[in-house]
């Protein structure tokens, strides 16, 4: 059992990453339910293991070779979409004060649905999947021991995320915090840290 723990808490501990809980927090702060903001946690680890286990298996079991410097690239394109997040999110912040100003009583309701949490944890599954694959296959020589690692690290991060997801969505719930001045703050402050974060990936992986 001592593996299957193992590869659980280091799935776990993988999802509270900054960029991973910047790009969820920028999500979550979206939702007034802590509900709805669980279940974006749990989508985005569904994202990034589907990509963990998809290159998984085309390394370890198809033996597709992939060029390090292609990693750096899957990087970048995180910091581009935490970037693209961060401004996205300042944009609805901004279209709702206009809304709160010509109608007082505005209330957004934000959809449902959560595939942009389930995208984001696909792009943030492929940028980090080539380094975790490689060490699990110096580590475990049996291919499909190796992709059973992976599944169960996967279901360690979607865990993870789906904890922090929930702790990351309590200061914009309304039922909680009831200073609508201050929620409207860590949103921006989320948003900027986002974009000011996803700027530093992309010139540290386009530059190396």
């Amino acid at each position: 059992m001592f593996p299957v723990l193992f590869a659980i808490l280091a799935g776990f501990t993988h999802a509270f990453e900054a960029d991973h809980l910047l790009a969820v927090s920028s999500i979550v702060t979206k939702r007034d339910s802590l509900l709805l903001a669980v279940k974006d946690g749990v989508a985005w680890g569904l994202g990034h293991t589907s990509t963990i286990l998809m290159v998984g298996c085309l390394i370890i079991v198809g033996r597709v070779a992939i060029a390090e410097h292609t990693f750096h690239y899957f990087e970048a394109t995180v910091g581009l979409m935490l970037i693209g997040l961060g401004m996205y999110r300042l944009y609805k912040i901004i279209k709702m004060e206009q809304h709160l100003r010509t109608q007082p009583h505005f209330h957004a309701h934000p959809h449902a649905g959560h595939r942009l949490a389930y995208g984001v944890g696909l792009v943030h599954g492929l940028a980090g999947s080539g380094s975790l694959v490689l060490l699990v296959m110096s580590q475990i020589p049996n291919q499909w021991a190796a992709v059973a690692y992976l599944l169960v690290f996967g279901l360690g991060s979607v865990l993870g995320m789906l904890l922090a997801s929930g702790v990351f969505s309590l200061p914009f719930s309304r039922a909680l915090v009831h200073n609508y001045a201050l929620r409207l703050g860590l949103t921006c402050l989320s948003s900027t840290l986002c974009i000011g974060f996803g700027c530093k990936i992309v010139f540290e992986n386009l530059t190396a």
